[in-house]
């Protein structure tokens, strides 16, 4: 399974997610030299969410998801300080229709103290 899971800044509530270089294998490959793919991912209310994944053009790729992305945090009303987890199934005979899941996680302080992360549905 892969999966990669980030606390969310500023950047990632206001305008885009900024994902991992290394997650871009895990997602549906981007042909003919595309710098964008989009891919769908499900959440813990079986809602199916549509996502763009792009990248530079040239140089390092620095990956981000943009389509889609700000609509789930509207949804899900993350703050800087959650956290947004995306995972990929394996892809074996039998299974589930959408190969990717993405939860989210909101910040639990206590006394100003962060105390964990409490799953959003």
């Amino acid at each position: 399974m892969a999966r990669f899971s980030k606390v969310l800044r500023k950047t990632d509530i206001k305008k885009r997610l900024s994902v991992p270089t290394g997650f871009l294998s895990s997602l549906p490959s981007f042909n003919g030299g595309a710098h964008a793919v989009d891919f769908q991912a499900v959440d813990g209310s079986d809602r199916v969410w549509t996502f763009r994944c792009s990248i530079r053009k040239k140089g390092h790729p620095k990956p981000v998801i943009s389509k889609g992305w700000l609509s789930f945090v509207h949804s899900k009303s993350l703050k800087v300080g959650d956290k947004v987890q995306f995972l990929k199934e394996k892809n074996d005979a039998g299974a589930k229709k959408h190969a990717y899941e993405i939860r989210a996680e909101k910040e639990i302080k206590i006394f100003g103290a962060v105390f964990g992360y409490a799953p959003i549905i």
